[in-house]
């Protein structure tokens, strides 16, 4: 694992990378502003229905707070789902450097199957957390319980798919890949727990998503390799 973060903490000069960082943070912030746009537009129109003078001043700043709080607690989902539209330069760029017979033979999965990807990570994000929120409700009271039930769960969610995003350039079914595309359990808990970790950093945060798509390559291709000379 240490080994894989600084590889690719190492590659983030790369050239390709350093696009791929630009468009994540640009589209992501474009999400965040339509969102905002919307919400604001929303509110405006329920408050229009009721008799609350100037309302235009509350939707606005109703639709301010909620898209700070969306981007707070929500910008992993919208960083790895931006991530799954352009993981194939990212991974393609490491393997380039790295595992350069491997990248001669991946065919890239394309965006229509980056944006279903996306959509299902969003999906799983959504669902899993609120199937945990009574969980992290009734941790509240620890104090530090449900910050730690959040990572754990959102760690799973996270090293699950990051490990997809590399084994869909080399193979035509995610879902039906064998186990040599497969990290361990404990290795990709440790992945999405440490892209989560970066993900709650400010600043930081806008790098999290492409240094763990980086990681999970090294990662599984490492395991492959070692599941490879271990058969032989």
């Amino acid at each position: 694992m240490i080994d894989a973060f600084l590889l690719s903490f190492g590659q983030l000069s790369d050239r390709r990378i350093l696009s791929l960082l630009l468009k994540v943070f640009i589209i992501s912030l474009l999400l965040l502003a339509v969102f905002g746009v919307g919400a604001y537009f929303l509110l405006a129109w329920i408050l229009s229905l009721t008799a609350l003078n100037d309302g235009g001043w509350w939707a606005a700043a109703a639709a301010a707070i909620i898209t700070a709080l969306t981007a707070i607690f929500l910008f992993r989902v919208i960083a790895i789902f931006v991530l799954n539209i352009f993981s194939d330069d990212i991974v393609d760029a490491v393997e380039a450097q790295h595992y350069p017979s491997r990248a001669e033979l991946a065919k890239p999965p394309g965006y229509v199957l980056g944006v279903k990807m996306g959509l299902a990570s969003v999906g799983r994000a959504i669902g899993y957390n609120l199937l945990a929120s009574p969980i992290y409700i009734m941790l509240l009271i620890t104090g530090i319980g449900a910050p730690i039930a959040f990572f754990a769960v959102n760690a799973i969610l996270i090293g699950r798919d990051l490990q997809d995003m590399v084994a869909a350039r080399h193979v035509s079914d995610v879902a039906q890949m064998d186990d040599t595309w497969r990290i361990s359990k404990v290795t990709r808990f440790g992945l999405g727990l440490t892209t989560a970790l970066l993900l709650a950093v400010p600043i930081v945060n806008f790098l999290a998503p492409v240094l763990g798509a980086a990681m999970a390559t090294h990662l599984v291709h490492k395991k492959r390799e070692t599941g490879l000379e271990e058969s032989n």
